[in-house]
């Protein structure tokens, strides 16, 4: 017999309160400081089985529980595992305890046993169930950098493709993802929206970037030629006019990515973001080029967008990067949805492209890594140390990068 805590006591045989009272005599234990009900426990059939498991909840998501929402394991066999609510992501550590954790159907607590003044002086129970540790949750970012990989297996390319049809990539439902991506239904349906993916009979599609580019481009030169505002554009005129070139889906698609869509008089118009517009131009130009002359660049960059927009090379953070130690400057590509997902391996790889970085130029490619608690200096003072160079705060990696 090991006694647990006060008013339980692990028992091999049913016991009476005479045995119960002779027991906490033998320990030297004061009744009266203890509650009247006692449990005594034993060990069922089934609780050396090692089935149970234990999982910390925070408040919320035990209200979620209790109303009937589910929490979902999310992982591959090779992907460190996740659990998922309807719009949060949670990393799952074990967490050992050195006391033993006891499952008892029915058990009451002090509380409940204070309310019931009816109890039974000694409750039988048996023990279901042990466990020495327990699954901790800590909130972490959503894993969703597979999403895009896996839509950019097979983009798309437009209804006249000319990709063999018996092609083995894989397409993807909201449900194919949801079991794929470490991620909550919430996150993964808001990604889908920021990398502008489009569902195309049943499946979720990323346009091919030439395609993409092609579409935007009839779209700019019907708004050259109606002399439209780029703050008004009509889109029952663009699927009118359009409509011959590409699937009306495809033209809304590229006004919804491209444009802010709005209500007036009861039409529907769009209004042109001049800054992703001027972005996806830059990208356009520099991704054929392993490095361009910046000076050469910025001219050619705004001779190519609508007349009206204006380029500025603070559309590009995330996109491409200015080499000012180079003489005549230069500039790029260098998306930040390419770099590695992980804290670590996203500062090496920085690091190997250049040594040393200023906040304001590695800003936009680790500010996806943070989270509520953690902040780009954070990161910067976690994984890289700090120096001036020329009057200018540098970072450079903590540890050697081969």
């Amino acid at each position: 017999m090991a006694r647990l805590s006060e008013g339980i006591e692990l028992a091999d045989a049913m016991r009476s309160r005479a045995e119960v009272d002779a027991t906490l005599q033998t320990a030297k234990l004061n009744p009266a400081e203890l509650l009247p009900v006692v449990h005594c426990l034993s060990f069922g059939p089934q609780a050396g089985s090692g089935d149970c498991y234990l999982l910390q909840l925070e408040p919320g998501l035990s209200d979620q529980l209790e109303a009937g929402c589910s929490l979902v394991i999310r992982g591959e066999k090779h992907e460190q595992v996740v659990l998922c609510s309807k719009d949060k992501t949670y990393d799952m550590k074990i967490a050992d305890t050195s006391n033993m954790l006891l499952f008892i159907p029915g058990c009451k607590t002090p509380e409940q046993l204070k309310a019931d003044q009816a109890s039974c002086n000694v409750i039988h129970s048996q023990i279901a169930g042990f466990s020495k540790n327990y699954w901790e949750l800590r909130r972490c970012r959503p894993k969703l950098k597979k999403l895009r990989k896996l839509l950019m297996e097979d983009p798309y390319e437009g209804p006249d493709s000319r990709k063999d049809p018996t092609s083995t990539f894989s397409k993807y439902t909201t449900e194919d993802l949801l079991s794929l991506i470490q991620a909550s239904e919430e996150e993964i349906l808001h990604q889908l929206q920021v990398i502008d993916a489009c569902k195309i009979e049943g499946y979720w599609r990323i346009l091919e970037f030439d395609y993409e580019m092609k579409l935007l481009n009839h779209v700019t030169q019907l708004i050259d030629s109606e002399s439209w505002s780029l703050s008004k554009v009509p889109l029952h005129t663009c699927l009118e006019e359009l409509g011959s070139l590409e699937p009306r889906e495809m033209i809304e698609h590229i006004l919804l990515s491209y444009g802010r869509k709005y209500i007036d008089d009861g039409e529907v118009y769009f209004e042109m973001q001049e800054d992703k517009i001027c972005r996806a131009t830059a990208q356009m130009l520099l991704q054929n080029a392993v490095k361009f002359n910046l000076s050469e660049f910025q001219e050619v960059w705004q001779q190519s967008v609508p007349e009206g927009m204006t380029t500025r090379l603070d559309q590009l953070k995330g996109l491409a990067l200015v080499d000012k130690s180079s003489k005549p400057e230069t500039i790029f590509l260098l998306k930040v949805e390419d770099l590695p997902e992980d804290n670590q391996e996203r500062f090496n790889s920085l690091f190997r492209i250049r040594e040393k970085w200023t906040e304001v130029d590695i800003a936009p490619y680790i500010q996806d890594l943070c989270t509520e608690k953690q902040t780009v200096g954070t990161l910067l003072t976690k994984y890289a140390r700090s120096s001036t160079q020329n009057g200018v705060k540098v970072y450079n990696s903590r540890r050697p990068i081969s």
